[in-house]
């Protein structure tokens, strides 16, 4: 064993090397993490984001509704269930690689599918406010963001097979390593553009108003617009984005360094700007899941005697009713 550390030490690193390696016969310092990853902290993610996918599969069973969003969230929680359980593995034996590579392929990809969730709401925000008061169409805003999350997380999924290969086979996976940090630079860059549209929106929804009244907003989801469930689900949708965001810039950071880098050694690091901002982005929603908080937003049709009758649907503004106050001022909007 003596010969073992000084060839770990020397930098000759290879995966057997490591797996003959434990806890007793190698420093921490030369494994996966730099550390042992925490057994309460993983554990405790691991409890939250299991419970976060329970809920939102109870969610979607009683909303019957935003069946996209639901399908989005429930695999980016799955990911990082899978993610967590590699970080366990990892806390058992810290020296072993498939943990590692576990935990760092899931983690790194589980929020892409958490982004879609989000993006596949705003055109129904933006239908609810009014679509005169956006850049572009309602519809526009998912057919942008959705190619873009999922062209970021091919690459990232790529690159994560990439390295994954390259460390099985002894290799350096620098290579798969900066095709992932490319993906999640795309997802930074995708979430920006994002935010900006949303803000821009909301600006332009303001000045409307400030001009027109009430005249601005679409009328037809007046008492969704006054409902505190849609509101409160605005402010859950803009902290949870806020979150990805701020965990995405830190993982393009942290994995740019490489896998040897300061950044993936330090796990106080990880536990907040990684675990803390995810679960924090998935419990917001799963307390103001959209499917629940635009209940306002659906009526029931008068029974006609057929199936049909009583079903909820989706109010949506007939393309071409538009009050006529609102044309004679579209120019100065």
């Amino acid at each position: 064993m003596d010969i073992l550390r000084l060839a770990i030490r020397d930098g000759e690193k290879t995966r057997e090397q490591r797996a003959l390696c434990t806890l007793d016969t190698c420093p921490i310092d030369e494994s996966y993490y730099n550390y042992r990853p925490s057994l309460a902290a993983n554990g405790t993610f691991l409890a939250l984001f299991l419970f976060s996918l329970l809920v939102f599969l109870v969610q979607v069973t009683l909303s019957k509704r935003f069946i996209g969003f639901t399908i989005a969230m429930v695999s980016g929680c799955i990911l990082e269930v899978l993610g967590y359980i590699g970080r366990i593995m990892s806390y058992h034996n810290p020296f072993g690689e498939n943990g590692f590579l576990m935990q760092i392929c899931c983690l790194t990809i589980a929020p892409a599918f958490l982004a879609a969730g989000i993006y596949l709401t705003l055109s129904r925000i933006v239908v609810t406010f009014g679509p005169e008061n956006s850049r572009i169409k309602p519809l526009s805003y998912p057919r942008f963001f959705i190619p873009c999350d999922i062209l970021s997380l091919i690459l990232q999924a790529l690159g994560g097979g990439m390295a994954s290969a390259a460390s099985h086979s002894n290799k350096s996976p620098e290579t798969g390593d900066h095709i992932m940090v490319t993906g999640l630079a795309f997802q930074v860059f995708t979430l920006l553009v994002f935010m900006l549209l949303c803000v821009d929106f909301a600006v332009r929804t303001v000045v409307r108003m400030n001009r027109m009244g009430e005249a601005a907003l679409d009328p037809t989801h007046a008492t969704l617009r006054r409902s505190m469930k849609f509101r409160l689900f605005l402010v859950a949708l803009t902290l949870s984005t806020i979150c990805i965001f701020i965990r995405s810039v830190f993982r393009v950071v942290e994995l740019g360094e490489g896998w040897d880098g300061a950044l993936i050694k330090n796990q106080t690091l990880f536990i907040v700007l990684e675990g803390v901002m995810v679960i924090i982005a998935v419990l917001v929603l799963n307390a103001f899941h959209p499917g629940l908080c635009f209940c306002e937003g659906y009526i029931k049709k008068p029974k006609t005697g057929n199936r049909s009758g009583g079903k909820r649907f989706w109010q949506r503004k007939s393309r071409k009713e538009g009050n006529e106050k609102e044309k004679s001022t579209e120019e100065e909007a």
